[in-house]
């Protein structure tokens, strides 16, 4: 996924289609979050405007993430439609080419490497928190396990805790007294 100018240049006439692989693995290390990624299919076109080519792109895979409440493995399947913008060259008038769009990039060396921008915007993909649910199955996410239990706001706490069920009769046998 990496072309020199001039290779991007050839293509201006007959046009660049992509259809390829692209190993992500090591965005494992750069979010501790991810668990396992599948190589992702990246498909798409790029269309040449004057000095700039724009990358249309259909980035599709699958990660997998730590659920929220239990910290099981949730498969999260992923769709991406990037658009990447590279200026080939600076202006011919003798001005450089200011890049004031966040989509615009300016080719730094002599080639156009896209796997970096598909690692980012896979980043930009991964949610705050997924909570694992299977709609084959039709369960509900775990509401408490071993040691541990959901607790919602409109939930009353009505169980006392057993270590603390004396420290109750205490009090209770201190306003009898009184």
């Amino acid at each position: 996924m990496k072309w020199s100018i001039e290779q991007l240049k050839s293509f201006k006439l007959k046009g660049l289609t992509i259809d390829e692989e692209v190993n992500v693995e090591e965005l494992k290390e750069r979010n501790t979050d991810i668990r396992e990624i599948t190589p992702v299919h990246v498909t798409g076109e790029a269309s040449f405007h004057g000095n700039k080519v724009t990358f249309h792109l259909t980035v599709k895979g699958k990660m997998v993430l730590p659920c929220a409440n239990t910290l099981e493995d949730v498969d999260f399947p992923f769709v991406l439609r990037p658009m990447e913008t590279f200026v080939l060259e600076a202006n011919t008038n003798g001005l450089d080419f200011e890049v004031e769009d966040e989509e615009i990039h300016q080719v730094s060396g002599n080639t156009v490497d896209l796997v970096p921008y598909i690692k980012e915007n896979i980043l930009l993909e991964i949610p705050i928190r997924v909570v694992k649910y299977s709609s084959e199955s039709e369960e509900m996410p775990k509401k408490s396990g071993n040691g541990w239990e959901v607790i919602t706001r409109e939930q009353p706490k009505e169980k006392v805790d057993p270590r603390m069920a004396g420290l109750a009769d205490f009090f209770n046998k201190e306003n009898e007294d009184n």
